[in-house]
């Protein structure tokens, strides 16, 4: 049985926005298992100055990010769609554990197999220091709520 992860390629915008909202929500989750889920078992990733593949290293890169990035809150919002691949922009807010709060701007270059899975993932990250009082991002650690604005509408 192959595993499948819908929505699936050619994406709409409304597919290629759902697509993006459950991965924003799988990164939330900060569970490096339940994220892995959605690349494929060989994917290959560019992130930041790190690359590697698969869902073994996926875990553990994950694992040290998030044993790192303290309280991480996500949000992403499509840019561009074609057939099989999305390009997301993204911030998240982090603190690390002096203390000392950031915002991390991105963008990720998606590609899908045609069973929804990620096979590659490009991602450019630039962080930002800001003072706790500059936060934007102030729901309960988990799911951003339905009515939290989005990065647009926070001015991002």
């Amino acid at each position: 049985m192959t595993e499948t992860r819908p929505p699936l390629p050619p994406f709409t915008a409304s597919s290629a926005a759902a697509k993006a909202r459950a991965a924003e929500d799988a990164w939330n989750s900060r569970d490096p298992v339940r994220v892995s889920l959605a690349y494929t078992p060989d994917s290959r990733w560019r992130n930041r100055a790190e690359f590697f593949a698969g869902r073994e290293a996926i875990v553990a890169f994950l694992t040290r990010k998030w044993d790192r990035e303290l309280e991480y809150r996500l949000i992403k919002e499509v840019w561009a769609h074609h057939e099989n691949r999305i390009a997301v922009r993204f911030a998240y807010e982090w603190r690390d554990d002096s203390g000392h709060w950031f915002r991390s701007h991105g963008n990720e270059q998606w590609e899908f197999d045609a069973a929804g899975l990620m096979r590659r993932r490009e991602a450019s990250i630039n962080d930002v220091p800001i003072p706790a009082s500059d936060r934007k991002f102030h729901w309960s650690l988990g799911r951003r709520p339905d009515d939290h604005p989005g990065l647009s509408d926070l001015g991002l």
